[in-house]
This record gives structure tokens, C-alpha cells and sequence, in this order.
């Protein structure tokens, strides 16, 4: 897992994104935000990722493939890629481990408000915290397989950024627990 400042230059969002030089955002900048991460080595996995599962409480758990492929349709694909990459939050932690392929996450810093890039690869696993604003990618591959974690039962509901959701009880605790806003 690698990540950094997003360049907010026009053009395809599958693309880096990479100021030049970089500018490297690190791990205790990404705990600060309440973002978690592990890198498992993907053969071997299950046992690992039952340990966390267990120490996290996450009860629930499924595949996801994200390629035109895996939803077989590709104006279906085109339009889920969309919606991945609208700014976004959660009511519940968004929990990946990638099998194979590799893709972006990018993460809304506060107070900042810049985005922070977190290419992700096979063995990553990565927990983005209820209540940050974020988006997903993939990278000019095309193509992801993940685990999916759950606390609960197994669900998917973005609450694109608005004034509401800048109000929403879960976007309130998570601003209260990285220590912003009264």
C-alpha cells in the first residue's frame, strides 16, 4: 500500500494522480484519520484475516470482482465505476482485502480537505472508518477481486456529500474521533 497526496489534475481517474515530485502522506498521518491497514500475504490469507476478523468483530464477509467481466455487463460496469468514484461516505466501516488486481482509494484529509491517494495491491488490506468522505478507482488494469468484511450484516450504502450528510450522526462521531469540530 502506498499513499499520497492526490494531484487534482483533469484527466482519467484510473491514472496516478502522483504530484511530481510525490508528496507522501504517512502511516500516522493515515491513523490519524482513522484509516487501518494490514498487508497479508495473499496465499495463506484465511488464517490471518480470521484472527483480525475476529479481533475487529467483523461477522460477515464477500467477494466482490469489479471488472467489466465480473459484472458482466459493460454498461453496468461503466456505471458502478461512476458511482464508486462519487464523493462518498458510510454509515459503517468499508473493509477490503485485495486478492488480486489493484485500485485507488482516496480519502477526504480534515480539516485540509485535500485527497489522499492509497493505491492499493494483492496482500493490502484496508479499513476506511464510517464516516470519512471517500472514493474508489481502479487503475488502468481494470480489474479488482476483493474480500469484503462486515461488522453486521453485509450491505453497501453510499451517502454521496451534501449538507445532509455533513449533519449525519456517523460523519459527526467520525470528526469527533480524529478530535474536529465541537
Amino acid at each position: 500500500m502506498r499513499a499520497y497526496y492526490y494531484d487534482n489534475l483533469e484527466g482519467d481517474q484510473r491514472l496516478p494522480h502522483d504530484y511530481v515530485p510525490s508528496r507522501p502522506v504517512s502511516t500516522e498521518n493515515l491513523k490519524s484519520l482513522g484509516v487501518k491497514f494490514w498487508t497479508i500475504p495473499v496465499e495463506g490469507y484465511e488464517v490471518e484475516i480470521d484472527r483480525i476478523a475476529a479481533q475487529e468483530g467483523y461477522k460477515n464477509r464477500d467477494m466482490i470482482n469489479v471488472s467489466k467481466e465480473g459484472f458482466g455487463d459493460a454498461r453496468l460496469y461503466e456505471t458502478k465505476i461512476k458511482g464508486f468514484f462519487e464523493e462518498h461516505m458510510h454509515e459503517d466501516e468499508e473493509i477490503r482485502y485485495i486478492l488480486s488486481g489493484s485500485g485507488f482509494f482516496d480519502v477526504r484529509e480534515t480539516p485540509s480537505d485535500s485527497w489522499i491517494r492509497i493505491a492499493v495491491h494483492p496482500g493490502d488490506l484496508l479499513v476506511i472508518p464510517e464516516g470519512i468522505y471517500h472514493r474508489f478507482t481502479l487503475d488502468m488494469a481494470n480489474n479488482i477481486k476483493a474480500l469484503r468484511l462486515f461488522k453486521d450484516e453485509p450491505k453497501w450504502i453510499p451517502y454521496n456529500r451534501s449538507a445532509e450528510t455533513d449533519i449525519n450522526p456517523h460523519r459527526l462521531g467520525y470528526l469527533s474521533t480524529i478530535g474536529v469540530g465541537a
